[in-house]
């Protein structure tokens, strides 16, 4: 039967041309599928019926949803297709299915070459018209830009699209002249913008449309299945084996901008520290002085191979802060490339001093920034070779010994590694027992921890996450919070709870997820991620980071539990714990601080429209950064330190003033910002140690009375 498929999909190809040829004009050239990707499509759906953990099957419901996936992809904006093209396409919504199991790839190739005119038409005919268009342009009138497109209509008439235009293109002259472009540097930004993009859009090959249409499909399956090309292959094992040398950013596409997906811990972005995710890249420069190359609409390879370069060389990278809901505003980053290295991934202590009644308790914090593992020193059987849980266990000994009376551990933005390493952590603050369930595609399940009884760190712990604490860290939390062994504090980590497998094809790879993890009580880790305890505010929108925030991520759900004993009833003093942590949020100016800004990040992503009327679009601004100086100032006056006159003010000043460059880095340096939630997780861990004091008194003293 196989071989009958592939044979019916042959005779496909040899008439493809003759089918697509229906859709081009005199101009423009076809891009046909090849012989290798017929037998990678018929492959990669075995692969994805048959090992996938969703147990979907190709069919006409999933037909129809990859259409509608396909044509979203292309053309999310709807600025290209036309009603007229959707009408003609819904001939391939149910039989898409039939013709992947056959290996034909007409649909795709169809809509692909119909979706390229459509583009070229559109940017050759921006370029032609630009400076006329910008000329007759006016900024007076009272219209509005459409932020939300989700669930706009696809045009009707040639009228109707080239009025979305219209206001795309003021959009982005209005945002170009708000962010200090002269009148004169416009047209030129623009003309090479769109002639960027139309020179990328005739390099597309048939790799890049074979692409775009298999991840259509994957993504249905969930966010974390993803078919490889031959250059992405390439790319990803480069990345795996940790041997790029650039600025430590996972990237990813959304709609025309390269938007900062995550940061690598200890990498040269993280550290140094005004990169953030969700922040999108307009332009990148290379050295100190290199011309800004715009990327609005380049394709992601591009984008990441700009940003690549040679250890201690400069990148400066302009982006649109995450915090902006317009694209007017603007920042320029400077960071040095270099190599993430493996000991500055390790976990590193140190002591904080937090007030306690009438005393000053010393609480241990031990940073694990990831869980890493040195396997091929472990294979050659060195006795030193490097782990996170080695490095934990040697730094709870050195912690213990200076007397703490508790310890923090800090998995803020720490997005997992080695799951042996969880497991293996995990058994620091354990007797013996289970860690995580992991259930294959094959409803089978597996369980890991620790098996043999040994000794373990048994005093007082605080777990600190945050929304980008994912897959091990979540692990290690949900087992610590299952057996009661200490309070999560922080921010609902990321609920990455799904393992990939790399599956080689004819042509490409399939990333494919095979299994799912569980914690102990039987809860998935997934989508849901592990709730803390005790919350904190957090920056991090949960609709735009998180598993939650991915398209078709697959959902949580609980298996059963396995049997284990809790080591306390924390569940008594946590709401305790609670009402401390509340009242001291209202005395506390840093934690108000990050509050309000909450409040404003979701004021701003409440916006739909921008005004294209430039009066109403700079008050909307002003208004913005108002209510962010004021929010800086509140907490500025509440420390004692003297109000900023705007935000753009900063240790410069103190450089007019005749202070020297050295002096005012010792001073900066000296003034570093507290960090609030870490401060805060001490807090809890004294609290939570206070409170047993008390209860442990209370029962002592009425033990005796009624002796």
């Amino acid at each position: 039967m196989k071989a009958i498929n592939h044979l019916a999909a042959t005779m496909r190809f040899a008439c493809c041309v003759a089918l697509l040829a229906a859709v081009s004009l005199p101009g423009w050239a076809l891009i046909e599928y090849s012989q290798e990707q017929q037998n990678t499509i018929i492959e990669m759906v075995e692969q994805l019926e048959s090992r996938h953990y969703a147990k979907l099957k190709y069919d006409d419901v999933l037909s129809s949803q990859h259409l509608d996936n396909y044509v979203d992809r292309l053309d999310h904006g709807r600025l290209f297709f036309s009603a007229a093209d959707i009408r003609e396409f819904e001939r391939y919504r149910s039989v898409m299915d039939d013709e992947a199991h056959e290996g034909n790839l007409d649909a795709a190739f169809y809509i692909f070459n119909r979706f390229q005119q459509r583009l070229e038409e559109r940017l050759q005919g921006l370029i032609d018209t630009l400076p006329q268009a910008i000329a007759t342009m006016d900024f007076t009138i009272d219209e509005s830009f459409e932020l939300d497109v989700e669930d706009r209509d696809w045009a009707t008439t040639d009228a109707e699209l080239n009025d979305r235009w219209r206001k795309q293109l003021k959009n982005q002259v209005l945002s170009l002249k708000l962010a200090d472009k002269t009148p004169q540097d416009i047209a030129p930004t623009l003309e090479k913008r769109y002639r960027s993009q139309l020179k990328r859009v005739q390099q597309y090959n048939n790799q890049d449309v074979f692409q775009i249409y298999a991840n259509a499909l994957t993504e249905l399956y969930d966010p974390h299945t993803n078919y490889l090309s031959p250059a992405r292959s390439e790319n990803f094992n480069i990345n795996m084996s940790l041997s790029l040398e650039g600025i430590g950013a996972v990237l990813q596409m959304e709609d025309e901008y390269t938007k900062v997906a995550r940061l690598v811990p200890k990498g040269p972005a993280d550290k140094q520290g005004e990169l953030h995710p969700s922040d999108r890249i307009v332009a990148v420069g290379q050295d100190t002085d290199g011309d800004m190359v715009d990327v609005i609409g380049w394709r992601l390879d591009e984008v990441v191979e700009l940003i690549r370069g040679p250890k201690d060389s400069t990148v400066r990278l302009e982006v649109i802060p995450a915090k902006s809901k317009s694209t007017d505003q603007r920042k320029l980053i400077t960071i040095v490339r270099n190599k993430v290295k493996l000991e500055e991934q390790s976990a590193q202590k140190k002591v904080l001093e937090i007030p306690g009644g009438d005393s000053i308790m010393k609480i241990g914090v031990i940073d694990i920034p990831a869980f890493y593992i040195d396997f091929e020193a472990m294979r050659r059987g060195e006795k030193d070779y490097k782990s996170t849980t080695r490095d934990v266990r040697k730094l709870l000994q050195e912690l213990q010994e200076d007397g703490v009376d508790g310890i923090v551990i800090d998995l803020r933005n720490n997005g997992g590694g080695s799951l042996q390493e969880a497991n293996e952590l995990t058994g620091l603050f354990i007797e013996y027992g289970p860690t995580v369930q992991i259930r294959h595609s094959s409803r089978r399940v597996w369980r890991d921890g620790k098996r043999l009884k040994s000794d373990y760190y048994e005093g007082p712990l605080v777990v600190l996450v945050n929304r980008l604490s994912a897959s091990a860290s979540e692990i290690f939390a949900g087992a610590i919070q299952d057996y009661q062994r200490g309070i999560i504090v922080g921010d609902r980590s990321f609920g990455k709870g799904t393992v990939q497998t790399l599956i080689p094809l004819t042509e490409g790879q399939l990333k494919i997820t095979e299994s799912k993890f569980y914690r102990i009580s039987g809860e998935s880790t997934q989508h849901r991620g592990v709730v803390p305890d005790v919350e904190f505010p957090t920056l991090y929108d949960p609709q735009e980071i998180g598993e939650s925030a991915l398209d078709h991520a697959l959902s949580w759900d609980h298996i059963n539990p396995v049997r284990f004993h809790r080591y306390n009833d924390l569940s008594t003093l946590i709401p305790d714990i609670i009402k401390l942590f509340q009242a001291r949020s209202v005395e506390n100016a840093d934690l108000q601080y990050l509050e309000e800004q909450v409040d404003l990040a979701q004021q701003t992503r409440k916006l739909t429209q921008l005004p294209l009327n430039e009066r109403a679009r700079i008050a909307l601004r002003d208004s913005q950064e108002r209510k962010a100086l004021a929010i800086e100032n509140k907490r500025r006056t509440a420390r004692g330190e003297k109000p900023l006159a705007s935000l753009d003010e900063d240790a410069r000043a103190a450089g007019d003033e005749g202070i020297a460059e050295d002096d005012v880095a010792a001073a900066t340096n000296e003034a570093e910002e507290p960090d609030v939630l870490l401060i805060e997780a001490g807090n809890v861990l004294v609290d939570a140690l206070l409170l047993r004091q008390q209860r442990f008194a209370a029962h002592t003293s009425n033990r005796e009375m009624f002796d």
